[in-house]
């Protein structure tokens, strides 16, 4: 218990050792609690014991006292089957990874037992071992999985609530210029071809391109219908001309099924071994097939496209976005995405495979 420079009055006091005022209660399992607030007087030290008051008597009310006795790897199982129908197979895998090797050894005993100076502190020692973005997406699963825990009834609250995620560095911003591309696409393999020109015009990740089925192309409304994506939701993609002549360059006839795929055969690994094998060979250095996707945004931006209609073309998923692309109309996105036809000029997906006729 924290040292106290006088009797705590109404559950709040001061410390010798350290400025401002620190208040106690007893949990809704009949813990006490301690911990240091940011309020300027007593007053509203007060008023912040009282919502941790209010917040006890709303578990009780709820049933949460006195909590279950399950542990992280119960809860484990649980939340996977919960998991597995909601989300991509690369997500549920990733998450799975995530919970049996790292989460689970590091958080035995009681799932109620886990505190955020714990949380703090699995931080803390993986942040010696992986990049912050690591344990950024370990951290959102464990709340992930903290959140449905306190639905479920298991335990009155969620411990990862205010707990410091580790700074993210920024992010990587490595594009092509339109002459680049069209070299690049123009020493790509045959099969190769349409991929990196579908990536670059419509930002589209490596895992969806290759994933694609006939039955996902709109031709009406010149769109892709993805299903699902990495954040294991549906999205629309809206082609533009460019992407428009990629599809147009694949083989289909009357024998071809719906379900079947416009890339049989073709691996999201093939394709990048193949990619970077192509940049290497025509001196492009640094460059990923992940960064068409930048490739796509960067153009868009250029293009004079704001960056929450980019944001919601690529799919990037973001909460605290989410009310502004409210207003965005889907004739808005495709005009948006159209904007890039602007940087390609009078160049067509057609003139790379006459290049190559000819040049054969």
């Amino acid at each position: 218990m924290p040292r106290k420079s006088a009797q705590a009055r109404d559950g709040i006091y001061q410390r010798k050792d350290r400025p401002g005022f620190w208040i106690s209660w007893s949990d809704a399992q009949g813990r006490r609690r301690y911990r240091k607030t940011d309020a300027q007087n007593i007053t509203q030290a007060r008023q912040i014991r009282n919502a941790e008051l209010f917040r006890v008597e709303q578990a009780r009310v709820l049933g949460f006292s006195p909590p279950g006795n399950d542990t992280l790897e119960a809860v484990v199982k649980r939340y996977l089957t919960h998991q597995k129908a909601r989300v991509s197979q690369a997500s549920y895998l990733r998450e799975q990874v995530s919970l049996e090797s790292h989460l689970k050894p590091f958080f035995r005993g009681k799932l109620s037992s886990i505190r955020r100076t714990d949380i703090q502190r699995y931080i803390t020692q993986r942040s010696a071992k992986v990049s912050p973005h690591t344990i950024q997406k370990e951290l959102n699963t464990l709340k992930h999985l903290l959140g449905l825990a306190v639905e479920w009834e298991i335990i009155p609250f969620n411990p990862t609530h205010r707990v410091k995620s580790p700074r993210l560095p920024a992010g990587r911003v490595r594009y092509l210029q339109p002459t680049e591309l069209k070299l690049l696409i123009e020493a790509c393999l045959d099969w190769l071809q349409p991929i990196v020109a579908i990536a670059a015009s419509t930002g589209m990740r490596r895992s969806e391109i290759v994933s694609l089925r006939w039955m996902d192309l709109d031709t009406v409304h010149d769109r892709i219908m993805l299903p699902q994506t990495k954040n294991g939701e549906h999205r629309i993609v809206y082609l533009n001309k460019f992407a428009q002549s990629a599809f147009a360059s694949l083989p289909f006839d009357e024998n071809t099924k719906p379900t079947e795929r416009l890339f049989r055969g073709i691996t999201p690994e093939r394709v990048s071994v193949a990619f970077r094998r192509t940049c290497r060979a025509i001196g492009i250095i640094d460059f990923r097939f992940h960064d068409l996707r930048h490739t796509a945004a960067s153009w868009m931006r250029m293009g004079g496209a704001d960056i929450h209609t980019v944001a919601q073309l690529l799919g990037h998923k973001d909460l605290r976005m989410a009310s502004r692309y409210q207003h965005l109309s889907p004739s808005f996105l495709a005009e948006a995405v159209g904007k890039l036809d602007a940087v390609f000029g009078a160049f067509r997906y057609q003139d790379v495979t006459e290049v190559k006729l000819l040049a054969e």
